[in-house]
């Protein structure tokens, strides 16, 4: 495989040992008080609001945790294992808007969004494993995760990675949603984000908390933004993240020794001319392939951020961030990017953006394969009895087999004819075929449904949860 490096081992190891700084002299806020007694109990010390970690703690539970992470779809379908060496895919999770290509116009995502999306997603190739793509609109709010979730599970058979949870309430009906397809701790992962900087608010700690007592692999996901919730410097923000990220990890062990944990790490930066969220700048591919470094560094397997724009239409903008941010961190060792189908740094997706996100993933695997420097693919024999003969090396049989070998990528939608032919057919642009394209798959894809008990025991699950969480 084609390897990137961004940052040399002694500068891992600065980032490191910055990171056990951070957590033993300055520390976490996290006032939970079940918390903060596992904490304390393990050797942490209290200082105000704070936490501080000591180091041995900090490489005690890192120490804990598997090198791998396996997740299966429902029914027994096939399990993809992060770590392996192998380069997964999924979409982004959670977008507000949905954007029509054809309009040009965004409209509020709605439940049958969540449904369609996630069947588009069972039917790309490239998708490895699928997370509830929209924020559904018509939900009431404190409803949408597991509305979210109950709308994902009926319509793929790949692994379903949950969505990200805030409460342990949140925490336990996502994984009774789960048990209704398989056993959860092997067919559900669980992010949960604390706030940056350095802050476990009391929801968030007892959603780890019941995450790691329910034996759910963990992501935790700090979303750092460089110059605002993190330092401007890229390096001091990846040390604070890490600090976020191995907290995280300290509290899962605490409570349950060997739980599966899935480094996450999503720092974006600040645009200095507005202050909002920049997803689409190519800083963010080199933090996301430094945090790759960062995490194998420690043995864990690592998600970060890949697919991503800031753009808000499929134009030239939307296609070169989103190529250049996944691209880095896939040739420095990603084991799954995040991404597929983003707009608008994380507000809006779109079905066509989700088609167009397949081929390019398809175009970062042929990258990360490299090319073949061996006698058959120096092809000696070939060129000479091509130059003794036709001097042509169409009609050969190394031709043919490196062709049915996948040396040359076939796109399926890049369009590569000539001027005329592109005229005649009309002219369509690389959106207008992904958009159609969507269609397609949306119109003729089928997922193997859910048995009818399995369905209603998802609704039950959910009315139970709206007569918890809309009481108050």
């Amino acid at each position: 495989m084609v390897q990137l490096t961004i940052l040399t081992n002694e500068e891992i190891e600065a980032i490191h040992q910055t990171t056990l700084r951070i957590l033993n002299e300055v520390g976490v806020v996290l006032t939970q008080p079940e918390a903060r007694q596992i904490l304390t109990e393990a050797g942490a010390v209290e200082r105000g609001d704070r936490i501080l970690l000591p180091p041995t703690l900090v490489e005690w539970a890192v120490a804990q945790c598997p090198h791998q992470v396996t997740i299966r779809g429902r029914d027994n379908g096939k399990a993809i294992a992060l770590g392996d060496g192998s380069l997964h895919w999924h979409n982004l999770g959670g977008a507000r808007d949905v954007y029509e290509p054809r309009s040009g116009q965004r409209r509020p995502a709605t439940v049958q969004d969540v449904r369609d999306s996630t069947r588009l997603l069972d039917a790309l190739d490239s998708v490895t494993t699928v997370t509830p793509f929209f924020t559904p609109q018509d939900v009431p709010g404190p409803l949408m995760p597991l509305a979210m979730y109950r709308h994902t599970l009926p319509h793929t058979t790949k692994p379903v990675q949950g969505p990200g949870a805030q409460t342990a309430a949140e925490v336990r009906y996502v994984v009774q949603m789960a048990a209704v397809i398989g056993p959860p701790a092997k067919v559900l992962t669980l992010g949960i984000s604390p706030v940056s900087p350095l802050f476990f608010p009391n929801d968030v700690a007892e959603a780890m908390m019941e995450t790691a007592r329910l034996g759910i692999p963990l992501g935790p996901l700090p979303c750092p933004i460089a110059g605002a919730t993190s330092p401007m410097s890229l390096a001091g923000s990846l040390a604070q993240q890490n600090a976020e990220v191995l907290a995280s990890v300290v509290l899962a062990q605490l409570v349950r020794p060997g739980l599966p944990i899935i480094y996450c790490g999503r720092l974006a930066m600040m645009e200095p001319r507005t202050g909002i969220s920049v997803w689409g700048g190519v800083e963010l591919g080199l933090a996301s392939a430094a945090t790759v470094q960062i995490s194998h560094r420690y043995g864990l397997p690592v998600n970060v951020y890949g697919l991503s724009t800031n753009s808000h239409v499929l134009d030239l903008q939307n296609g070169y961030e989103r190529a250049l941010n996944a691209i880095i961190p896939a040739l420095a060792g990603a084991d799954e990017l995040s991404g597929i189908g983003e707009m608008e740094a994380g507000v809006m997706g779109a079905y066509a953006q989700m088609v167009c996100d397949n081929e390019i993933a398809l175009s970062i695997g042929r990258v990360r394969r490299g090319l073949a420097v061996d006698e058959q693919a120096l092809a000696l024999e070939v060129i000479a009895t091509v130059m003794d003969g036709p001097r042509n090396f169409l009609g050969q049989r190394h031709t043919v087999r490196y062709l049915r070998s996948g040396e040359i990528l076939h796109t399926r939608l890049a369009d590569r004819s000539t001027w005329e032919e592109w005229n005649r057919e009309g002219r369509t642009d690389i959106a207008e075929r992904a958009q159609a394209e969507a269609e397609r798959l949306l119109a003729e894809h089928q997922v193997t449904p859910l048995a009818e008990d399995q369905e209603r025991e998802l609704d039950s699950i959910l009315q139970h949860a709206a007569g918890e969480l809309l009481s108050g």
